[in-house]
């Protein structure tokens, strides 16, 4: 009886280990699954800048029917404003040919900022004029969108306005601009979110 019991002992212990082992399998399967997902579960094309960085909002028929700009919201506050791609200028014969930073009494592109307290920073309207753009046959105002300061615009535009015709989402964006966080609660109501912009606009 007493060999019985000791040659029992041995296979406990074997039992025991191997369900630590398997345990231990398992928690490490668990790991690599949350370090490596399944290829299978990831996106066909990796997110963008703007859409990991940013929060994507449209300004459909800005004050003029088919006028539709961007705002990308970022979470320290800042905006940046474009053309979006169903802008109407992007419809004329050869899209947008140049550009122009000059409106009436400043010339936007001319801004210095400096400093902590964004010195020379200006102060616009949602309806400010931040440029012109020219196509073939046509110009066309663009607005603000939003209240607030104009920190800088990209000025590479007026020698590469054709940065608005390829990538006006990215590089051929217009302006950044620092709204007060009262004044952006406001504007943000009568902005579209990325989905329901689509819809509005039919795209894929």
């Amino acid at each position: 009886m007493e060999f019985e019991k000791q040659s029992a002992q041995p296979d406990s212990a074997v039992v025991k280990d191997h369900e630590t082992a398997t345990t231990n399998q398992e928690e490490e399967g668990d790991i690599y699954k949350l370090l490596l997902p399944d290829f299978r579960d990831l996106p066909h094309t990796p997110p963008s800048a703007v859409q990991s960085n940013f929060i994507s909002y449209f300004a459909p028929d800005f004050l003029k029917p088919g006028h539709d700009q961007y705002v990308y919201r970022h979470a320290n506050g800042l905006c940046v404003i474009g053309l979006a791609t169903t802008h109407v200028a992007f419809k004329d014969e050869g899209g947008i040919t140049a550009v122009d930073f000059n409106v009436g009494k400043s010339n936007r592109s001319e801004i210095k900022v400096t400093g902590k307290r964004k010195k020379n920073a200006q102060p616009l309207e949602p309806n400010s004029a931040l440029f012109k753009v020219f196509t073939k046959n046509n110009s066309y105002i663009v607005r603000c969108c939003v209240k607030g300061s104009l920190l800088e615009v990209n000025d590479k535009l007026i020698k590469q306005p054709h940065l608005l015709n390829s990538l006006a989402d990215r590089e051929g964006y217009i302006g950044i601009i620092m709204p007060r966080p009262a004044d952006w609660l406001k504007i943000k109501d009568s902005l579209m979110g990325s989905e329901e912009y689509k819809k509005l606009r039919e795209i894929c």
